[in-house]
């Protein structure tokens, strides 16, 4: 019960995807939103996170998208083992579930940084003093409205690294299960439940 060699492109479209959609959330945390503690003007901080998440959004929406599609792919070749090893099925459900509920996370980061943007802007343009710590920490002179979305981007950001991370956690789980004493040991518990 090897696994299929027809799965190895599938595999690779998908790690790679998860690679990319995890390093760059990492990445963005880590630098791109704490890059405005380096500029002085509150704006800059906030158009300067925009404009690099702008920029990376087509690569990270790309990495997401193989994830998913090439996830698909997987578990279509995967359906014998899923029925024969509960464990394998419980942990592709469980990807599967931390797969869509990343991409909402990342989906919800980026409309999030979205409205700081908008916000911001639009105070910027009626003539109110807009600053800020860094693209996701308000200070005191942040208006009432972009401090709040900045909370919610900075929630959402942390939760796309843990949810891309953990989607790559259960891959490694589940390639593991591939090896013959996995098997072996899946399929007896499958049919000698209680032993």
């Amino acid at each position: 019960m090897g696994k299929d060699n027809s799965q190895a492109l599938p595999q690779t479209l998908h790690d790679l995807g998860a690679a990319l959609w995890f390093g760059g959330s990492v990445m963005g945390v880590a630098g791109v939103n704490k890059s405005g503690n380096d500029l002085r003007d509150g704006m800059d901080k906030i158009r300067v996170a925009a404009s690099a998440w702008n920029r990376f959004a087509p690569a990270q929406w790309l990495g997401i998208t193989a994830v998913l599609a090439a996830g698909s792919q997987l578990t279509r070749g995967s359906m014998g083992r899923m029925l024969a090893q509960q464990p394998f099925a419980r942990a592709g459900m469980a990807k599967a579930a931390v797969a869509v509920v990343g991409t909402a996370a990342t989906a919800y980061a980026a409309y999030s940084g979205r409205k700081i943007g908008e916000l911001a802007e639009r105070a910027h343009q009626r003539g109110e003093q807009v600053d800020v710590q860094d693209a996701t920490l308000p200070n005191a002179q942040t208006p009432v409205e972009v401090a709040a979305w900045q909370r919610r981007q900075r929630v959402a950001q942390y939760l796309v690294p843990v949810l891309s991370g953990a989607n790559i956690a259960l891959g490694s789980y589940l390639e593991q299960q591939y090896r013959p004493t996995a098997t072996a040991r899946g399929v007896l518990d499958r049919l000698l439940p209680t032993r």
